[in-house]
């Protein structure tokens, strides 16, 4: 039962099939409306994670998607758990934090300076698109962190995320900003969505980009009565009209699976799988939800570089190995640009995998190898440390 539900998740996620959104820019853009949003994050140890995760994903990727995509109108700049790309079409349903922002509800942007954001928004429509190293005044708080950054950061910042300017652009990690009104669709629907439907919408993104899912996933970082009672009506609604289903209503004995929602024929076309490796990001959308991750795969896994060195037990930035439909292991990495060097420092797998998942060693690390060296190639490295095949040999002891 478990198998089935990994590879049900897998295929919802793109994850079998080399194109299931299609390629280049067109399956960039089904891509991200498939899955809801694709997270950025601003690390680089490796290629940055919006990069990655669409990378596994679409043949033929570029990094230049995006901003095509943008320019396009096709996708936007906003917040879904974290800072994400998402689809134009689901603009509607950023309006109500919008809204909380623009009303001071929000914890953390609420400090710009009224008069200077109403400077940025004059410059910005009189020159067309602003940085905020165009509008930086050169008076900086002491280093910090975010909330520690400079008047000009935290007023765009609000600018931004109260709906009044979008990014329209990235070269790199420096955003380009312009009025919204500029970026949007003329036909865009504005109307701010009821609670119902924005209900609706999380319930419905949910299925659609995993297939399997938990209550907990439904609404995760979603606080407040409110959102709980419309989310539960949608779920008993669902399950009512036979359109999901849980494992428990299907008499399935596993007690980690029973509190997982499916669609009611899922289990009916369950996807075969190739016996290959992708390596994950750690923000990747399968992974994101912890909790979910170890039911479906028994992956325990933490982002250690937020941990001090002396807690770490893998290593700083260690990519989840994806083999067949199990999480194998994790592989700690690192791309040096500047000498076109990428540097395996360490590999670690499951115990449980050692006996279990990997039956053919020299086929597994066969294929892992050449995904070390396509990975590399998608960080622009040419060269991989010398240290990998005592790496690698190392680890197929294991197996012995």
């Amino acid at each position: 039962m478990i198998e089935s539900l990994r590879r049900l998740a897998l295929s919802h996620q793109g994850l079998i099939s080399p194109t299931s959104f299609g390629t280049g820019l067109s399956g960039t853009r089904h891509a991200i409306e498939h899955l809801g949003y694709v997270q950025i994050d601003t690390i680089s140890v490796v290629e940055r994670a919006h990069h990655h995760i669409l990378w596994n994903r679409v043949p033929d990727y570029q990094q230049s998607h995006l901003n095509q995509l943008i320019k396009q109108q096709h996708i936007f700049e906003y917040w879904f758990h974290a800072a994400s790309y998402l689809p134009m079409q689901d603009y509607r349903y950023a309006l109500p934090h919008m809204t909380s922002i623009r009303n001071g509800e929000h914890r953390y942007f609420k400090h710009g300076d009224q008069a200077f954001m109403n400077e940025i928004l004059a410059r910005a429509k009189a020159e067309g698109s602003i940085r905020l190293r165009n509008i930086e005044q050169g008076n900086k708080q002491n280093s910090g962190g975010w909330w520690n950054s400079s008047l000009a950061r935290r007023s765009i910042e609000q600018l931004f995320m109260q709906g009044d300017l979008m990014i329209s652009e990235r070269n790199g990690m420096e955003k380009v900003y312009q009025l919204t009104e500029y970026c949007i669709p003329s036909q865009l629907d504005l109307s701010v969505p009821t609670l119902e439907e924005y209900a609706h919408y999380l319930f419905n993104t949910t299925l659609r980009a995993h297939g399997v899912f938990t209550w907990k996933q439904l609404l995760h970082l979603k606080v407040g009565q409110k959102i709980r009672k419309a989310m539960r009506d949608i779920v008993n609604e669902k399950l009512d009209a036979g359109v999901i289903t849980t494992l428990a209503q299907l008499g399935s004995r596993d007690k980690d699976s029973q509190n997982l929602y499916i669609p009611t024929d899922a289990l009916e076309r369950i996807p075969t799988i190739e016996l290959k490796v992708k390596l994950l990001s750690p923000f990747d959308n399968l992974v994101i939800h912890r909790e979910r991750l170890n039911t479906l795969f028994k992956f325990d896994y933490r982002l250690e570089c937020y941990v001090t060195p002396p807690k770490r037990i893998f290593g700083y930035f260690c990519l989840p190995i994806l083999y067949g439909d199990q999480i194998v292991g994790r592989i700690d990495c690192k791309a040096h640009r500047a000498k076109n060097q990428f540097e395996v420092i360490s590999l670690h797998f499951e115990p449980y995998h050692l006996n279990h998942t990997i039956a053919d060693p020299a086929h597994f690390f066969s294929t892992l190898n050449t995904e070390i060296h396509y990975f590399a190639q998608f960080n622009q490295c040419i060269n991989i440390n010398e240290g990998l095949h005592k790496i690698l040999d190392h680890s197929k002891k294991q197996f012995m």
